[in-house]
């Protein structure tokens, strides 16, 4: 395995602790990805899964554990740079896509660049780009609304990229696609990881798994990673 990009050791994730309904959503997780791998998290609902994605994703912190991302321990991190640490290296693609209706799709994209400051024409011209690789040339102006479910998914894919994050974290992405929309995202998702970037996939969709670009599978049970 390369050099670990991803690093968790021993990560507890316990909610309402001390308390009567305290339950431990992660139990001792300890794992590694390496830089430009892709690694799909694997298990039913309530396996654990989303809780892991959100500590790799730095949108929560463990409860014990500690958790390297890109070169940083990320565990202890005031949360003004653990959300600059967030907003450099990690992008999502959440399983509702969480897209603005009412917006086009290139205001869709260029979303997180607003906290960053970056001129409005250097956000279009990073958004137009990034929706025509992902063939939406022609619907850079249309409304999300009036867009396609695959539409909507490769505006979900460009806005994740707009920050050109070096990993990539989609939590259940073919879960409200057929088959045909699936395979179309995998191929995508496949050639980002050949750019060297790295993702990591949360799901219980067979078909990810299968994917020949796929590194490494950690099955998940009970918030705990199956030997």
């Amino acid at each position: 395995m390369r050099m670990a990009y991803i690093e968790l050791d021993g990560v507890w994730k316990v909610f309402n602790r001390g308390q009567a309904n305290e339950m431990a959503a992660l139990r001792g997780v300890s794992l590694e990805v390496g830089e430009g791998e892709c690694a799909v998290l694997m298990g039913p609902s309530g396996s654990g899964k989303t809780s892991l994605l959100s500590i790799i994703g730095c949108t929560s912190r463990p409860t014990e554990g500690r958790v390297f991302i890109a070169g940083k321990e990320v565990s202890k991190l005031p949360e003004k740079f653990l959300t600059l640490h967030r907003r450099e290296h990690i992008g999502f693609i959440f399983q509702q896509l969480n897209l603005v209706g009412d917006l086009t799709a290139l205001e869709n994209v260029v979303l997180p660049l607003y906290p960053l400051g970056v001129a409005w024409d250097e956000m279009r011209g990073r958004g137009r780009e990034l929706l025509e690789r992902l063939g939406l040339e022609k619907r850079v102006d249309y409304r999300v609304r009036e867009l396609s479910g695959g539409e909507q998914q490769r505006v979900a894919i460009a806005r994740a990229l707009i920050n050109d994050p070096g990993i990539i974290i989609a939590d259940e992405p073919t879960a409200h696609l057929d088959t045909a929309l699936s395979r179309e995202f995998l191929r995508i998702m496949g050639g980002f990881k050949d750019e060297g970037r790295t993702i990591v996939f949360a799901t219980h969709d067979p078909l990810v798994e299968e994917q020949e670009y796929v590194d490494r599978v950690f099955e998940m049970r009970d918030g705990m990673i199956q030997k």
